[in-house]
């Protein structure tokens, strides 16, 4: 799953919108590094933090795995 598509599927925001903006300005964080690239590609294991909350990508939450 991309960014942009889990912050909106895990409720961090509320819109495709907000999470392009938010994103674009340097809000969110992917293992501790700032994430500029709403279409970065997530990975089982990949920890997204935003204002202050951080949720673990797991293999339900549409993560990929090299499986």
């Amino acid at each position: 799953m991309k960014l942009d598509q889990y912050l909106k599927w895990s409720g961090l925001v509320a819109t495709g919108g907000e999470a392009k903006l938010r994103i674009q300005r340097g809000d969110v964080r992917v293992n501790g590094a700032i994430e500029t690239r709403r279409g970065r590609q997530l990975h089982v294991g990949d920890a997204v933090a935003i204002d202050g909350r951080e949720l673990l990508v797991t293999p339900g939450s549409g993560g990929r795995t090299n499986a």
